[in-house]
Order: structure tokens, then C-alpha cells, then sequence
């Protein structure tokens, strides 16, 4: 089962798409890739294979699936071409550095150093 799915007809340092990469590369393609994965929520189902389903061991994994079809049905995730580009300038400007990127390691321990020491003079 996947959670995450790659968006397609983007390319590494290119920050700009045409008409044909746009339709053919990424609706077409994302949209083939929806039905698939609802396809085989669909089998799995059918199939009384939905073991998987369950995240928690109080779960029913037959409505988990059930609730993961439904669910399926209405995503969609091809995206605006504007919003595409902007997504690939993002990367592009951080990639060639005229964007700053403060690693996340960095944020959390200023955030635990932060908070930690509020705590302390709580108690």
C-alpha cells in the first residue's frame, strides 16, 4: 500500500512546463495512476484481502479498506501547471542557493531548548 505517490512530469532543474509535459506527462499519467491504486483498493476488498488495512489492533480491516475505498474515489491529485512550476522554482532556487534552508534538526532542538527551559521555571 502506498502513501505517498511521486508527482509526475516534474523534472530537476527545470522550473518551467510545456502544454504536452502538463496533459500528457502529468494529467494523463496521475490519472492512470489514481485508477490503478483504486483498482487494487478495489481487488484487495473483493478478495477479502484487507489485513493490511488495519493500523491499529482495534481496527476492523474490512472497513478500514472499505473506508480507504470511498476515500480513494474522490482523490485527485494532479495539480495545477502554475502550481507545478511554482513547486519546481521552489527547488530550483533552493538548489542554487537563493533560498536559505534551516534544517530541521536545527528548528526542533531550538524548539526543545525553548520550551524545555520555560518547563523548568514552571516547576
Amino acid at each position: 500500500m502506498t502513501f505517498s505517490k511521486p508527482i509526475l512530469a516534474t523534472a530537476p532543474n527545470k522550473v518551467k512546463m510545456n502544454w504536452w509535459e502538463y496533459w500528457v506527462e502529468h494529467c494523463m499519467m496521475t490519472g492512470w495512476q489514481s485508477i490503478r491504486f483504486n483498482f487494487s483498493i478495489w481487488g484487495d476488498l473483493m478478495g477479502s484481502n484487507y489485513a493490511s488495512y488495519a493500523l491499529m489492533k482495534e481496527d476492523d480491516p474490512e472497513a478500514e479498506c472499505l473506508d480507504w475505498f470511498w476515500a480513494s474515489l474522490v482523490e485527485d491529485d494532479v495539480y495545477p501547471k502554475k502550481f507545478l512550476e511554482y513547486l519546481m522554482q521552489m527547488v530550483d532556487d533552493i538548489e542554487t542557493g537563493k533560498e536559505e534552508v534551516i534544517p530541521m534538526d536545527d528548528v526542533m532542538a531550538n524548539l526543545k531548548n525553548k520550551w524545555g527551559e520555560e518547563d523548568d521555571e514552571v516547576e
